[in-house]
């Protein structure tokens, strides 16, 4: 069986941390500490397709946040 074949078949789930960082994780493994899931699952590709389309602002939470505050003094 190819890999391509084996990858269409596992089911991801894209999830996001604290900072607001996404990635995608096998959906029947136990999420990672530190991490929630974003109410997506599905194959890899519509995974990462989610990911490009909510993921604009690559900058961690804690960055943008500073950056925010260094704007305002």
């Amino acid at each position: 069986m190819s890999d391509e074949i084996q990858d269409n078949d596992v089911r991801y789930t894209v999830v996001v941390n604290e900072e607001e960082q996404y990635s995608i994780w096998f959906t029947d493994r136990e999420l990672p500490l530190g991490w929630k899931e974003a109410g997506k699952t599905g194959s890899k590709e519509e995974c990462l397709s989610y990911i490009e389309e909510v993921w604009t602002d690559m900058r961690p939470l804690s960055l943008r946040k500073q950056m925010e505050k260094n704007a305002n003094v």
